[in-house]
C-alpha cells in the first residue's frame, strides 16, 4: 500500500496525498462544491475528479512540477512563468461562474476587515506600527472598482503546475468565482517580484502595477495572523512578513 502523506492539515481542512490520488477533506462543503464545479468551468488544465463522497473530494495527480513555493526561489524558467501568465489571462477572459469567489469581495467589507486587522496586529504586538500602516498605505489602492472576471481565488505557484513552458494543472479551485483579475495575479506572484515581467508578458496586456503591489500589501495583512494560529510561519525569509518589509 503508498504511504499516506500529509500535504497540508489545519482546523478548516486537511489534503493527503496516497500514491497519484490526493484526498481533500473539508468542513465546509460549499467549498467543495465550488471546487468541483471550477474545475468543470475553469478553461485550463485542472485534475481530474475521481470521485466525490462528502466531506471528501479525490483528485488524480497531475503531471510536472510547481513554479515553486513562497519563501523558496524558483527554478521553472521564465518560459515557464510567462507559459503561466497566458493560462491566468485565458481562464480570466472565459464566461464567468455563477457566483463570487474570494477575488469578489464587496470593497466596504474588505475594508473593514482589513482595517480591523490592522488594529489587531498592532495591539497584539504581531508587527510594528509603522509596517502595519505604511503597508495599510498601499493596500488603499486595491480597493477599487474592477470587472469581474473567472479568478481563482488562491493562485498561490505551488497551485500551479509546469512540465517545461507548458502548464499542466492548477489545483485548489475552493475559492473560486467572479472577482478582481489583479487580485489572481497578485497572489500568483507574492514573495516572487521578480518575476512579475515573465507572468505579464505571457498574460498579454497591461496591468496596473501600483494595483499588484497594493494586493500583496493588502493579501499579506490579512494572512499573518491566521498563519501563525494555524501553525505556519509568515516570518520565514520570502513570506508575508518580508513582503510587507519591501513596501517600507
Amino acid at each position: 500500500m503508498d504511504e499516506v502523506k500529509v500535504v497540508v492539515a489545519h482546523s478548516e481542512r486537511a489534503t493527503l496525498r496516497v500514491g497519484d490520488v490526493f484526498l481533500k477533506v473539508d468542513a465546509d462543503q460549499a467549498r467543495i462544491d465550488v471546487e468541483v464545479e471550477a474545475m468543470a468551468l475553469a478553461p485550463v488544465p485542472t485534475p481530474e475528479v475521481l470521485w466525490h463522497e462528502p466531506p471528501v473530494l479525490a483528485i488524480a495527480a497531475v503531471p510536472g512540477a510547481t513554479l515553486g513555493r513562497l519563501g523558496e526561489p524558483s527554478t521553472a524558467s521564465p518560459a515557464g512563468w510567462a507559459a503561466a501568465g497566458a493560462a491566468i489571462r485565458k481562464l480570466h477572459d472565459a464566461p464567468l461562474p455563477p457566483r463570487p469567489g474570494r477575488a469578489g469581495r464587496d470593497l466596504d467589507e474588505l475594508a473593514a476587515d482589513l482595517d480591523g486587522e490592522c488594529e489587531r496586529l498592532v495591539t497584539d504586538g504581531v508587527l510594528p506600527a509603522d509596517l502595519v500602516t505604511r503597508n495599510r498605505q498601499v493596500a488603499e489602492a486595491a480597493l477599487r472598482p474592477w470587472t469581474p472576471a473567472f479568478t481563482h481565488g488562491d493562485l498561490q505557484i505551488a497551485h500551479v503546475f509546469v512540465d517545461g513552458d507548458e502548464v499542466t494543472g492548477i489545483i485548489d479551485w475552493s475559492e473560486a468565482g467572479q472577482g478582481d483579475a489583479l487580485y489572481d495575479l497578485a497572489t500568483f506572484t507574492l514573495g516572487h517580484e521578480e518575476h512579475l515581467g515573465d507572468v505579464i508578458a505571457g498574460y498579454g496586456t497591461d496591468v496596473d502595477l501600483h494595483v499588484i503591489r497594493a494586493w500583496w500589501s493588502l493579501r499579506s495583512l490579512l494572512a499573518v495572523r491566521w498563519l501563525v494560529e494555524h501553525g505556519f510561519d509568515p516570518f520565514t525569509a520570502g513570506c508575508e512578513v518580508d513582503v510587507l518589509r519591501a513596501r517600507m
